[in-house]
């Protein structure tokens, strides 16, 4: 058999969920990383006895990781339905204690974590966000009872979005203008075209239940202020799948897909980077005919999968005679997401220590101004917000005996602010980890710190190659969402596609597993490769 074969450019979960499905449908994938190891924004940091992810640490719908542990060379298994109705109920398995599916246990150990997010206000007070409706009435009474009510629209509002949004609509390419606008009066019918906070404030009266409903999204790259609503879905996507750990970190899922490509018949090529994506006019088609590595050396391929960063992708692997649509001009329009400062660092336990949880939301004292001041003013502001992962909590192997293994993120402005972290990156590091010391959430932490390491917006611009430094690609507005976010086939460039955080559906773990199943769908429709073969007989590719 002659089989086709593919590159794909970068290993995030994205690259590589993407490239299990490729030789699933029969080509023979390359996986190119610039980096040692596979991850991307998902790499893992090890020092001193101590284990860091250094990117995501959230993971929902589970379904999603068993489908691809369960695919099989030359099988293609991209047919629907994409939500069969024995997962849409998973909260009774969440409460019992269970992840996962029989795949995935092969490869990594998943647990779910309740609460899902532990989220404190500066007067002291928190919020324990789970999947029962039940426990989130009683935490509303106690905090704000006037919302009670408001809640129970809320939720039903919520799960009207996500039963069009997610489940019907969520696998949906928007590759032509016509598949938009089949959506957008249903779209506007349920109100999820108006910006996320605006959609909150119909249904809550107070600054508290605003900011737990609405804040999600900043997981994702996306200013509440500014997202549309249709990303109330989160909600019900967290409260029907869950919020979920691998154990021994992210890492460990990453390393588990990686062992199923080689399974498969996959090859990485670690420690090379990409120079260029190689096009040649073929029948007066821009097409893609491979990758050049900085070393010179040329790959060929019939299929080239960038995995990179959606600007990084166009301004510098493509000749820019050969971008007719994604022009220069055009890149640079679109706006980026903000970045992050992540620090990571261990710590010695104390008996007495507050009852932090896994996951856990610090909200500074101000919100709308604070969103501002990140994404539109573009300014380092004296307060913050922060996400305070405490993974030791479920998983003691991550750090030495009697140590917690910890990271903090903060949402700053993108490197566009022209902020220099060399200079600003230590002093405003310690004045993070002073707040959790100070407000009582990590007592003596500074003393009581062993090692530490940051990031800043600089390394997600130099290490990872993501333009202007941005922490989770193209900014989710609604003019950068749908048919209006970058396309995951190539309208320049024929037999190139894009995958991940940039493209369609958006960022997020399960989302960038969700465009590697809209990536491969559409390559398999352009070669004509079915997408399911039972018994023999082949089922069409999908529209």
């Amino acid at each position: 058999m002659n089989r086709k074969k593919a590159i794909v450019i970068g290993s995030g979960i994205g690259g590589i969920a993407c490239a299990i499905r490729l030789q699933s449908l029969g080509f023979d994938t390359t996986v190119v990383e610039k980096q040692d190891s596979p991850g991307g924004r998902a790499l893992v940091h090890e020092a001193e006895g101590f284990v860091f992810d250094m990117g995501p640490t959230v993971l929902t719908v589970p379904h999603f990781i068993e489908e691809l542990f369960a695919l099989e060379r030359d099988k293609a298994m991209l047919a629907e339905p994409d939500f069969p109705p024995e997962i849409l109920d998973e909260s009774k398995r969440i409460k019992q204690g269970i992840s996962g599916g029989p795949n995935t246990s092969r490869y990594v150990e998943i647990r779910p974590i309740l609460p899902f997010y532990r989220i404190y206000f500066q007067d002291g007070t928190y919020f324990d966000y789970d999947c029962d409706p039940e426990n989130t009435r009683r935490q509303i009474a106690r905090l704000a009872p006037e919302d009670v009510e408001g809640y129970d629209r809320f939720h039903e509002a919520a799960k009207k979005i996500f039963d069009r949004g997610f489940i019907e609509l969520g696998y949906t390419y928007f590759g032509n203008v016509s598949a938009m606008m089949k959506v957008v009066p249903d779209l506007f019918k349920l109100n999820a075209v108006r910006s996320l906070f605006s959609f909150i404030k119909l249904y809550f009266k107070s600054d508290k239940m605003r900011r737990v409903f609405s804040y999600e999204t900043l997981l994702i790259g996306g200013n509440p202020q500014k997202v549309p609503a249709i990303y109330a879905m989160i909600h019900f996507v967290e409260k029907t799948w869950g919020v979920h750990f691998a154990m021994g970190g992210t890492g460990k899922l990453v390393q588990g897909f990686a062992r199923k490509f080689e399974e498969l018949g996959g090859n990485f090529r670690f420690g090379v980077e990409v120079d260029a994506i190689n096009v040649e006019k073929i029948n007066s088609k821009s097409t893609a005919t491979g990758v050049r590595l900085s070393s010179g050396e040329a790959l060929q391929a019939d299929v080239v999968v960038s995995n990179s960063d959606y600007a990084n992708t166009y301004l510098k692997l493509i000749a820019p005679e050969h971008r007719r649509i994604n022009r220069d001009s055009l890149v640079k329009f679109r706006k980026q997401s903000m970045s992050l400062v992540v620090i990571y660092f261990g710590f010695s336990k104390h008996k007495d220590d507050p009852p932090l949880q896994h996951h856990n939301i610090i909200l500074g004292l101000r919100y709308e101004e604070l969103l501002s001041d990140i994404f539109e003013r573009k300014i380092l502001a004296d307060d913050f917000s922060q996400y305070l992962h405490l993974p030791t909590i479920t998983d003691p192997s991550l750090a030495p005996e009697g140590h917690h293994a910890a990271y903090t993120l903060v949402p700053v402005p993108n490197n566009l602010s022209k902020i220099d972290w060399q200079e600003k990156g230590e002093e405003f590091v310690h004045k993070v980890l002073m707040s959790l010391q100070t407000q009582g959430h990590i007592p003596d932490l500074i003393r009581r710190i062993v090692y530490k390491k940051f990031i800043t917006p600089d390394y997600f611009e130099g290490t990872l190659n993501a333009y202007a430094g941005n922490g989770f690609g193209v900014e989710p507005v609604l003019v950068q969402s749908a048919f209006f976010r970058p396309h995951n086939r190539s309208e320049d460039v024929k037999n190139l596609y894009l995958v991940g955080q940039g493209t369609q559906p958006g960022g997020g773990t399960p989302s960038v597993m969700m465009s590697a199943k809209m990536t491969a769908r559409v390559i398999a429709k352009d070669y004509k490769i079915p997408e399911q073969i039972t018994n023999g007989v082949p089922t069409p590719a999908h529209s």
